[in-house]
């Protein structure tokens, strides 16, 4: 068995020289929409330092043929990649740069060199046609489809990861996505470990997948700092040490990250690209040269630091202020972690003696009320209150701001950076520039309030917490599980209460606010029902689900109307503009009162987004015109069909039969893998899904 290892350039592995294939055995393409979105946002991240390459872990393969193959280990990266490739080549208007980003997705083939035109990547057979008519010929036709028209969970995933990688790649300027694009082809880089025989490439997976115990970043911190000792402290502060970081877990990416955080405060640093040799060269080699100074670090920053990373990761086990406490949980419910640098440091600096020997920040009975060695008897000195709650409040303010602004994690950690510098400085909250919202910003944020939420389900649940509780007046004690449901359901019957309302109405409202529901109904339970009774009492059945104002107030609500929706989509962006004191702007006008059109025109935000086209959309348009034809040639079955636009946005068969959307007719006549790409304007030739990019690309 030979082994051959090489590191290349993605640019350099999605080439001629590489066919590959994902065998059978291999389990399905899992990656969630979370999963996707780190990737996305580590990239973009990553590619602020274009001369910075990003390793993204290695590819087993065996090979299988001249330039064939399979996939070992690594599917879910390829897949994923291909997909933000096609997503890049879709939302690109340039031409050589389409055409660059379509080589790497698709060999188009040369017959002199004797080279076969087919995708560089073919997934196992169940979705192998799916991935490469939906993706890798062009995203528009997954954008198109609905649920009903997905075979696996592969295919779901795959449609899922589409949208949310198609809706924060068209959230960047041209410039910025085609850095994005080319550190992605130069400077993402995999290992590639091939081998000719498959029992050896799964020997090669179980052992480089074995996980040993390696040095982590503390133990390596610990061991220049004590090394700095003098004999007689070394032990004492070594055991001293391992007192203050144990606490935090053995999961040694978790330690990582309080390091990170303390490596902010400490440095007012945004990025920290090399944990071990930043943090020893910015923090504490400076120190090194004194015994003093590191006692010092380790009792006085450390410990206090320590403390409040767990007092911030477990609030309700503190000994904390209610206020306090639910300011804290509050920050949990968010999806990225960037703000607890600035937490710990409000909790340091208003609680004298965190961190010290014989103190105890947790309640009796509560995971962390013994760590440290410390008296669970002996209480915090709490001092200056209303400052930490307002630090507190106006960090999960600007988070939540942040979050629906679609914000990069590195403008949120350079907000937090420069916060904790003023902070600092004792300035006061109104004097903290970061801190401070614009009206633009404002704006931009109810604009993305009002229009369609993003795919990802943590957000969303904040959002209807915030609302919920904003309605309340306070906390709302939780239930283990909370589900977001929708009220309209995708699918409808002929007997459904949503049968009388068109498709384009059911799409608009989809994916906002008003449609959502906090519940802890599961999806399983309602997603076989298609009427609004049936639903509202399903999602009505437990009792904690009632906890929840704007939950409970469908009791009340016995038919379920778009004029209905509406108001609730209306109450539900008001009480979070409240929440996040964002209703009004410097003249005093109420921006919750304003349409997302005027807002999105008052912000310019002109971006494409993965929702669904409807037909009357691009007739409206002048993209389509009533009474024009499209065909379906299937030359190798004899068939040809022909759809007409009618003026109602539906297309028409020639039996008469009409249908919502491209891909409803296509899969009517033809079967269950057509969809938009299939047809072609009769007059010119044009596809379809070509019209539906223009429309989705144009400036509105």
């Amino acid at each position: 068995m030979g082994i051959k290892a090489t590191e290349k350039p993605l640019g350099k592995i999605f080439t001629s020289d590489y066919r590959f294939v994902v065998p059978a055995f291999q389990r399905a393409y899992t990656w969630q929409v979370e999963n996707m979105r780190q990737l996305v946002e580590d990239l973009r991240d990553a590619s602020t330092t274009p001369k910075t390459p990003y390793f993204l872990g290695s590819l087993i393969l065996v090979q299988d043929g001249d330039n064939r193959y399979q996939v070992i280990d690594g599917q879910q990266r390829l897949v994923s990649l291909t997909i933000i490739i096609a997503v890049l080549r879709d939302l690109e208007k340039d031409d050589d740069l389409i055409e660059s980003l379509d080589d790497l997705i698709v060999e188009h083939g040369d017959r002199l060199r004797g080279i076969k035109a087919e995708p560089r990547l073919r997934l196992r057979d169940r979705d192998a046609d799916f991935f490469r008519d939906n993706i890798q010929a062009g995203v528009e036709a997954v954008l198109d489809l609905r649920d009903a028209d997905l075979a696996t969970s592969a295919q779901w995933n795959i449609k899922l990861n589409t949208k949310q990688a198609y809706d924060m790649l068209a959230d960047m300027d041209v410039d910025e996505r085609h850095r994005f694009a080319s550190y992605l082809v130069n400077q993402v880089t995999l290992v590639m470990v091939i081998t000719d025989d498959l029992a050896g490439a799964h020997r090669i997976f179980d052992v480089m997948n074995m996980r040993g115990v390696p040095l982590t970043a503390s133990d390596v911190f610990k061991a220049k700092a004590v090394a700095a000792l003098s004999a007689v402290s070394r032990d004492v502060y070594a055991s001293r040490w391992d007192d203050i970081v144990e606490p935090l877990g053995d999961d040694p990416q978790k330690t990582e990250h309080f390091f990170r955080s303390l490596y902010m405060i400490i440095t007012y640093k945004a990025e920290c690209g090399q944990l071990i040799n930043d943090f020893q060269d910015d923090v504490l080699k400076p120190r090194l040269r004194n015994g003093d100074e590191v006692i010092e670090f380790i009792d006085k920053v450390l410990a206090p630091y320590a403390s409040a990373w767990r007092m911030v990761e477990r609030p309700t086990e503190t000994r904390l202020p209610d206020e306090v406490v639910g300011r804290l949980v509050a920050l949990n419910d968010y999806p990225a972690d960037d703000w607890k640098p600035v937490a710990m440091w409000a909790l340091v600096h208003s609680i004298r003696n965190l961190g010290a020997l014989g103190v105890s920040a947790f309640a009796d009975g509560g995971a962390h009320s013994h760590a440290s060695g410390s008296k669970s008897g002996e209480t915090l000195d709490l001092h200056d209150l209303d400052r930490l709650n307002g630090v507190l409040g106006a960090l999960e303010r600007v988070s939540g701001i942040d979050m629906l602004n679609h914000q990069t994690t590195l403008y949120r950690r350079t907000r937090f950076a420069s916060a904790i510098r003023d902070l600092d400085k004792r300035r006061s909250l109104q004097q903290i520039r970061w801190f401070n919202i614009s009206d633009d910003e404002r704006r931009r944020a109810l604009a993305h309030l009002r229009g369609e939420l993003p795919l990802n389900d943590e957000v969303r649940r904040l959002l209807l917490i915030r609302a919920n509780e904003q309605k309340d007046g306070g906390r709302i004690i939780r239930p283990r599980s909370l589900r977001v449901l929708r009220l309209v359901p995708e699918r409808v019957g002929k007997e459904s209460s949503f049968a009388s309302w068109s498709e384009s109405v059911r799409d608009y409202w989809a994916e906002r606010l008003g449609n959502l529901v906090i519940s802890q109904t599961s999806e399983k339970q309602v997603e076989k029902l298609d009427d609004y009774t049936q639903r509202r009492d399903q999602m009505l059945v437990h009792a904690g689900s009632r906890r929840f104002p704007l939950t409970e107030q469908l009791v009340n609500i016995a038919e379920m109307t778009p004029k209905t929706l509406q108001w609730r989509q209306d109450e539900m962006v008001r009480l979070i503009a409240d929440y996040w004191d964002i209703r009004y702007d410097a003249e005093r006008v109420d921006l919750s009162e304003l349409s997302e059109e005027h807002l999105v025109e008052r912000t310019k935000i002109h971006r494409p987004s993965s929702r669904r086209v409807t037909i009357a959309q691009v007739l409206d348009a002048g993209l389509l015109v009533a009474g024009e034809t499209f065909e379906w040639v299937r030359p190798r079955k004899g068939e040809r069909w022909v759809a007409t636009i009618t003026d109602d946005g539906r297309m028409r068969m020639e039996d008469g039969t009409e249908y919502p959307s491209p891909t409803a007719a296509a899969r009517a006549v033809g079967g269950s893998s057509a969809g938009l790409n299939v047809w072609k304007r009769t007059s010119n030739g044009q596809k379809l899904s070509d019209i539906w990019k223009t429309y989705r690309l144009k400036a509105k």
